[in-house]
């Protein structure tokens, strides 16, 4: 795994999709995660934009990825709670069942070879499509090195 081009790419791809009004995404992290290394690596959170959470409170969350049982359980990202609306090869995509927003709240899991990447948004479908788009763009950079 190449941390450096891992970091890179984050780097370049963040600040322009991640944060700030009018771009796809209210949020990302990059956590990694490799189900078939050793169980003495622990995942950890490798990157974050928009979220302040401590690896303690992703925990859980790992715990739900390593179940598997994604259809039939829901999952939190800091205080919300996300239940599965779509489940494809190495992505799933989830919907808030505990928001505010009138709008709503979805949030999109990618695994890579060695990262889950955890994107989160406003909105309803055209929201959900453009980080769909931002979140595929920055999977593809990490796969030309395998990550």
């Amino acid at each position: 795994m190449d941390w450096g081009f891992a970091h890179r790419t984050w780097e370049k791809w963040a600040p322009t999709n991640v944060g700030s009004s009018g771009e796809p995404l209210k949020a990302a992290m990059l956590l990694n995660y490799d189900p078939t290394g050793p169980s003495r690596l622990l995942s950890t959170i490798s990157e974050q934009r928009g979220l302040k959470l401590k690896p303690v409170e992703v925990s859980s969350f790992l715990d739900y990825i390593k179940r598997n049982n994604i259809q039939t359980e829901c999952f939190f990202i800091g205080n919300n709670q996300y239940m599965v609306t779509s489940i494809h090869e190495s992505w799933f995509c989830a919907r808030c069942v505990n928001t505010s927003k009138a709008a709503g709240e979805g949030a999109i899991v990618m695994q890579t070879t060695s990262f889950l990447l955890v994107a989160l948004y406003e909105g309803s479908i055209g929201s959900a499509s453009r980080a769909m788009v931002s979140v595929d763009q920055f999977a593809w950079q990490l796969s030309r090195r395998s990550l």
